[in-house]
């Protein structure tokens, strides 16, 4: 279990394939690094190494009380990769992920190769704020399970729930055993309450980057992840099956195009 001394918690992290070139996961609200298993054979299928973490606050991570914010998860995940020699790396931050991604970029640019967040906004706005405000009030009730269970109804597609029932129990199923306490939820929930890059995009420049979304998004609505990219000048934009959770759900369209788009870099 490879864990690391960063920013004064212990951080658990995994690096996977030998390829010469390396990709960086960093996943969402309340998902540790297995987040991205349905991500690991293409990737490394496709020839690139792989570093996965545990943000701040969940999985085998420390979770030092919050509330955290994108731009200190993006500050561990630069110490991560200092300590551990990587650079020049690809980029990938998915929701909550695809937000610390952005601070990332903002301010670590000079490390990247190509940078793509993905399902992911630069600020809230009135929608996603009152779905969140929801959230934290929910959860020191019902705790994280719960609010996993109603995350479930905004992150797939009515088709999966409809015409995958077995994967949709095995998905509420993990959602029910989720050993994160409400204190470490809401301290990771604050990032994406208070993430706010808007008027720090054109600071995201010097290397490739894509904006993805899943075209049936209703979690964090398509629009806002279109004028995120609309703000990042050059910015490529790409939509894949499913919803907020495509790449989970659909995740062999997902992974094509997130590698096929990586592939054109080359």
């Amino acid at each position: 279990m490879p864990m690391a001394s960063v920013n004064g918690i212990q951080m658990h992290y995994r690096v996977e394939g030998d390829g010469p070139e390396t990709v960086v996961l960093i996943n969402g609200l309340a998902d540790d690094l297995e987040a991205w298993v349905l991500q690991m054979d293409d990737v490394l299928g496709a020839g690139y190494r792989v570093l996965r973490i545990d943000n701040r606050g969940v999985g085998k991570t420390d979770a030092p009380p919050g509330p955290y914010t994108s731009r200190m998860l993006a500050d561990d995940a630069k110490a991560l990769v200092d300590q551990l020699e990587i650079s020049g790396f690809h980029l990938m931050g998915t929701s909550m992920g695809g937000m610390i991604s952005q601070e990332y970029a903002i301010n670590y640019g000079s490390d990247l190769k190509s940078a793509t967040f993905s399902s992911t906004y630069a600020s809230p706005g009135p929608f996603c704020s009152r779905m969140f405000s929801m959230w934290q009030d929910m959860a020191g009730i019902n705790g994280v399970p719960f609010i996993m269970r109603d995350v479930t109804l905004w992150a797939f597609t009515v088709p999966f729930f409809e015409e995958r029932e077995d994967e949709l129990k095995e998905f509420e199923a993990e959602m029910a055993s989720l050993p994160m306490p409400v204190d470490a939820y809401l301290a990771q929930l604050n990032v994406i309450q208070t993430h706010d890059t808007t008027d720090r995009l054109d600071r995201i420049r010097g290397y490739p980057v894509l904006v993805m979304a899943g075209e049936e998004d209703i979690l964090i609505p398509v629009s806002l992840s279109k004028r995120l990219q609309e703000g990042i000048p050059g910015a490529d934009w790409a939509t894949s099956k499913g919803g907020h959770a495509s790449m989970w759900e659909h995740p062999a369209e997902f992974n094509r195009t997130y590698l096929g788009w990586l592939g054109e870099l080359a």
